[in-house]
């Protein structure tokens, strides 16, 4: 199905390990890649407040790296290295490796509507004490799909939503 309707691109039909932490097809999903380019938080201060609805961009730093240090007890922001295109009976839910969980490292994506499409922005959080590192190009979650046997009424692309064929790392709208 992946390969038929152009779900993933790139696709890479096996599981990649070589010294890397694995990506690719595995047994009942895809394993996801980080892209290299990130977005770190800077901490604001204890007065200061993150709001979703005002995100103002300098509260990030932009880096470009093979891999990214997340400070302790904070988060960072990625992109998929692969962009999907969900047909229109798919719905698919993301979660981290277990590489990274048993570091403190936690993978969060909101779900993959039926027929969103762009790159995946990613937020990683670091729940430990100390700094942890994770890498581009090697893998960083697992998508799990869900195929329906009947059409939504109303798909994210019907709905025009503002997160559609997003190229970058997308802020909160």
């Amino acid at each position: 199905m992946a390969l038929e309707y152009e779900m993933i691109k790139p696709f890479e039909p096996d599981q990649i390990k070589k010294g890397n932490i694995s990506y690719g097809l595995s047994s009942y999903g895809y394993d996801i890649r980080l892209a290299d380019e990130f977005k770190i938080f800077k901490y604001a201060g204890s007065k200061d407040t993150i709001d979703p609805k005002n995100v103002k961009p300098g509260l990030f730093q932009d880096l470009k790296s093979d891999f990214c240090i997340i400070p302790p007890n904070s988060f960072i922001l990625a992109r998929s290295f692969e962009y999907f295109k969900m047909p229109s009976n798919v719905l698919a839910l993301c979660t981290g490796k277990s590489t990274y969980a048993r570091i403190g490292v936690i993978v969060n994506v909101t779900p993959l509507e039926p027929s969103w499409e762009g790159y995946l922005t990613i937020a990683i959080s670091n729940t430990s004490p100390s700094s942890a590192k994770i890498y581009a190009n090697e893998g960083i979650g697992q998508v799990v799909f869900f195929e329906s046997s009947e059409q939504c009424e109303t798909t994210y692309a019907d709905r025009k939503g503002k997160y559609q064929a997003q190229t970058s790392i997308t802020l909160s709208k």
